[in-house]
C-alpha cells in the first residue's frame, strides 16, 4: 500500500488517503472493502485505543446515549467474538475493580469459535441456542444478568433479503436466552437489519420491556443497513 502525503498551508498534514496497491488476486469488492477499511477513521481509532474491532465504538455510542453499562453491572455478551464489545463492557462495569469506591461488575462472553482472553471477562466457548445454554450462563455469571447484549451476524449469502430473515431470526434467539437470563428492569441490545422482518420481534419486544429503541450509531457505516435495538426495563416472563 502507497500513502499520499500532503501538507495544508500551515495547517499541519492532511488526513492520508491510503489506496490498495495491488488488487492481484482479489475481486472487486474484496479491493472496495480493503480500501474503506484502510481509511475508516474507526478502524485507525480502534488500533489507537487498543479495541478488537471497529465495532467496539457502536456500543460506545449506545451506552452513552442509554446508560446500560453500570458499575457493578452483570452482562453477558452473546457471540463475542473477537472482543470489542467485552472490552468496552469491562471498563463501563467496573469488572477490573479499577474505578475505586464503585461497585465491581462482570462480564461474560460466550462464541462458537474460541476467543483470545480479556483482561476482566470470563469468555467460553458455547452455542448458544443449545438446550441447557441459558443454565450454564447463569452458572458462570453466578446469577441473573443485568444485561444481554448481542452484535451477531449471520454469514453473508449475498442476497440482502435473505440476510436480513437470518440476522433477525439469529436477534430472536438471542432474545429468547435474555428472556431467560435477564433479571428485572434489565436491557437487551442487539443489532439488526433494517428490512420489514423485524416488525415481529419489535412486538415481541415491546411486550417484555418497557421501552424499546431503534437506534443507528454514528460509528454505523452508513451505506449499511445495520441498525440496533435498545429495549429497557425487562419486565420479566409473562405468566402461563
Amino acid at each position: 500500500m502507497t500513502e499520499k502525503n500532503k501538507n495544508s498551508s500551515g495547517r499541519g498534514q492532511r488526513d492520508l488517503t491510503v489506496r490498495v496497491k495491488s488488487a492481484r488476486g482479489r475481486t472487486v469488492s474484496q479491493v472496495k472493502w480493503l480500501q474503506r477499511q484502510l481509511n475508516d477513521p474507526y478502524v485507525r481509532r480502534a488500533k489507537a485505543e487498543g479495541y478488537r474491532g471497529r465495532a467496539a465504538f457502536k456500543i460506545l455510542e449506545l451506552d452513552d446515549k442509554y446508560r446500560f453499562l453500570v458499575p457493578g453491572a452483570r452482562v453477558v455478551d452473546l457471540g463475542c467474538a473477537p472482543g470489542g464489545w467485552c472490552q468496552v463492557a469491562v471498563t463501563r462495569v467496573n469488572a477490573l475493580g479499577e474505578k475505586k469506591g464503585k461497585a465491581i461488575g462482570s462480564v461474560l462472553g460466550v462464541d462458537l469459535q474460541a476467543v483470545e482472553p480479556i483482561a476482566g471477562a470470563e469468555i467460553h466457548q458455547l452455542d448458544f441456542m443449545s438446550d441447557d445454554a441459558d443454565v450454564l450462563v447463569k452458572e458462570w455469571l453466578g446469577g441473573t444478568a443485568h444485561v444481554v447484549m448481542s452484535d451477531m451476524a449471520a454469514s453473508s449469502s449475498g442476497h440482502q433479503q435473505t440476510d436480513h430473515l437470518r440476522i433477525v431470526a439469529l436477534c430472536e434467539a438471542a432474545a429468547y436466552l435474555a428472556f431467560d437470563v435477564l433479571e428485572p428492569e434489565g436491557t437487551f441490545v442487539a443489532k439488526v437489519l433494517a428490512g420489514g422482518a423485524e416488525t415481529e420481534l419489535q412486538k415481541l419486544l415491546k411486550q417484555r420491556f418497557k421501552k424499546v429503541y431503534n437506534v443507528k450509531p454514528p460509528s454505523s457505516r452508513s451505506d449499511s443497513s445495520e441498525k440496533f435495538v435498545v429495549a429497557l426495563g425487562y419486565r420479566g416472563l409473562a405468566p402461563e
